[in-house]
């Protein structure tokens, strides 16, 4: 219980040192420039001007609130859509070391999987906040008419690439210091020589990655969709303006 305190309050003082560095939305949509087509015109008339106004107002709400929601202790590991799980290809190995009594272990590694993508995730609102600078007129009418995540599949095809070359060093070494790769080394080395267990190599530090990406993505959906449907979650005029009251 000393230690598990020990890896939480860690974990949470390195969430907090990076949450410091999250911008706020006054800041990012302060000397927003003018959003341009393909072909580089300028924006035009006030109602296309308010529009992409709008978007980058929701944009920036919604990534806001889903890095600051995963960014806190429990941000993952208390959330149950985004809970890092045991990796589906050693689950088996997971399953009879729980058996043989060695569920401590298992949930220390499932838990220092969590704290290492809630300290990776403050990366996200920089490069989120990038995305939302260079979005073009196209992007904003594209965002407009598409679907309840349209925005958030913005976000995937112009910053995944870039999120998970900024998450995966960090996840590197939070895995490490929470303790990820020790409790999976333990939880492999049990089992390397029993009868009919094969051993599977498991990329630690990718599937972390990968899996607290999947978890920025889904909050971040989730909050668009309550702009787009919840009246009470558009909170200025302008959102209102844009999505409806």
């Amino acid at each position: 219980m000393k230690r598990r305190s020990l890896i939480f309050a860690s974990a949470q003082a390195a969430s907090g040192m990076a949450l410091a560095q999250i911008p706020d939305l006054d800041k990012l949509m302060k000397n927003v420039p003018k959003a341009t087509g393909a072909a580089g015109t300028t924006a035009g008339s006030s109602d296309t001007k308010t529009d992409i106004a709008g978007i980058k107002e929701a944009l920036a709400i919604g990534t806001e609130k889903a890095v600051n929601s995963l960014s806190k202790a429990d941000g993952y590991f208390g959330n149950k859509a985004v809970k890092i799980l045991m990796p589906k290809n050693i689950q088996k190995v997971a399953d009879m070391a729980r058996v043989a009594g060695y569920e401590k272990q298992v949930d220390e590694f499932i838990l220092s999987m969590n704290r290492a993508a809630e300290a990776a995730v403050p990366v996200a609102a920089k490069i989120f906040g990038d995305a939302i600078r260079a979005m073009t007129v196209d992007d904003v009418r594209g965002i407009l008419t598409g679907g309840d995540t349209a925005a958030t599949e913005f976000f995937k095809r112009t910053s995944e690439k870039k999120l998970y070359a900024a998450f995966k060093p960090i996840v590197s070494k939070k895995v490490d210091e929470v303790g990820a790769t020790r409790a999976y080394k333990e939880l492999m080395g049990r089992y390397e020589q029993v009868p009919l267990m094969q051993s599977k190599s498991l990329d630690l530090d990718d599937y972390v990655t990968r899996k607290a990406l999947d978890g920025v993505f889904y909050m971040v959906g989730q909050e668009e969709k309550q702009i787009r449907t919840n009246p009470a979650a558009r909170t200025t005029d302008l959102l209102k303006s844009v999505f409806g009251k």
